[in-house]
């Protein structure tokens, strides 16, 4: 009898603080921690990033002071910084090819020519890589990452420490960030050149997988070290374009997956959940994401044929999710479309927790701040859990 009624009063006691938890206001590491565990929660979580004009058009508008940040104005929940300089020569200046009005083609610090355009955002376009194959890679890459005298070169632990120290003092969850394997790879060879490797040379891009792996765990090591331990690890790694990863399942695990569960197991030493970013159609990838130890996906773009209904039916007992609004819903700034967009994705993707509120990319400047505001007010009233 007294064992059952021990029983009974951890029973009640535990049903007491879940729905304490519910009622009370969480900090925003509260919120986030949980979240990326997928434990009760009080709201969905909230974050976003913009493009440059946006920001600009919104403080042109009086909507943003001259310096206000927009994460420190909408009140996101999560900070980032730490981002560990990967690039092949940490002291070279980028040298101009050629130039108009309209566009600079410039060599940048892992031989890659790129074309960058002067008034308008978005990525560059590839002109020319001088890695094309091992041979270039071992000769003009492979020694200038491995030389660990460059490691500390590539980190600034003030900085970072800095941005923690004012994220914590403000009771903001903060990630640890950075680019991860893939997304470094394609800046030396480009995307091309780097799967044609995989194909016809799969040691050879499992070699700079491995490479970089190890960098990254040097660098976040010397960071979390002497700069202080973060909340979370956060990773940016683009494998996937409109309606196709950019590889299959099989070659992902056969040749990036080892160098994912390295640099994961990395973080979850720590105790540090993994947030992977990846613009494009990844679904075929998420179960090997998920095997190599992934606890949320971000940012599940919708135009490439992400589907975040779908994903959180799946996937929504393994791991959390970070956006995956379609942004060209916002773009409309017809508030009804909105309102749509939110109720039909947010209940799903907040029910049992797992969910940051987030568009599916980033907020381009053809977006009111009427229609964003919108967006984020709403969204954290359909989001609080009753």
């Amino acid at each position: 009898m007294v064992f059952i009624l021990k029983k009974l009063d951890s029973f009640f006691t535990s049903v007491f603080y879940d729905r304490r938890i519910f009622m009370e206001k969480m900090t925003s590491i509260e919120r986030i921690s949980n979240i990326l565990r997928r434990k009760p929660v009080d709201r969905v979580g909230l974050s976003e990033s913009f493009w440059g004009e946006t920001i600009q058009r919104w403080r042109n508008e009086g909507y943003l002071g001259p310096n206000e940040s927009p994460d420190d104005h909408f009140g996101f929940d999560y900070r980032q910084g730490g981002w560990p300089n990967m690039a092949a020569e940490l002291d070279y200046t980028e040298k101009v090819l050629e130039e108009t009005d309209e566009w600079r083609l410039v060599r940048n610090a892992n031989g890659a020519h790129l074309k960058w355009w002067k008034h308008k955002a978005g990525t560059p376009e590839h002109v020319f890589f001088e890695v094309q194959d091992r041979k270039g890679w071992e000769e003009q890459i492979r020694p200038k990452l491995t030389d660990d005298s460059t490691v500390r070169k590539r980190v600034n632990v003030e900085g970072y420490a800095n941005a923690l120290k004012w994220s914590h003092e403000r009771d903001l969850f903060f990630f640890i960030n950075g680019v991860n394997v893939f997304e470094c790879i394609h800046p030396v060879c480009g995307h091309e050149y780097m799967l044609i490797g995989m194909a016809l040379d799969p040691d050879w891009v499992r070699d700079m997988c491995n490479v970089y792996a190890d960098l990254i765990i040097k660098c976040y090591e010397i960071l979390i070290s002497e700069g202080g331990k973060p909340d979370g690890v956060f990773f940016y790694e683009d494998m996937g374009f409109k309606g196709k990863p950019f590889m299959s399942p099989k070659m992902y695990k056969e040749i990036v997956w080892p160098a994912h569960k390295k640099t994961f197991d990395f973080a979850h030493s720590y105790d540090l959940p993994v947030v992977v970013h990846s613009c494009g159609y990844v679904e075929p990838l998420v179960p090997g994401l998920i095997e190599a130890g992934m606890d949320c996906l971000q940012a599940m773009e919708v135009k490439a044929g992400m589907d975040l209904i779908k994903l959180k039916k799946d996937y929504g007992d393994k791991i959390a999710f970070c956006g995956g609004m379609d942004v060209r819903i916002l773009e409309t700034n017809d508030i009804n479309k909105v309102e749509e967009e939110l109720q039909k994705k947010l209940p799903i993707a907040m029910e049992g927790s797992g969910y940051i509120l987030y568009s599916d990319h980033s907020i381009p400047n053809t977006v009111d701040y009427k229609t964003y505001k919108y967006f984020v007010d709403r969204g954290l009233e359909i989001g609080t859990y009753k």
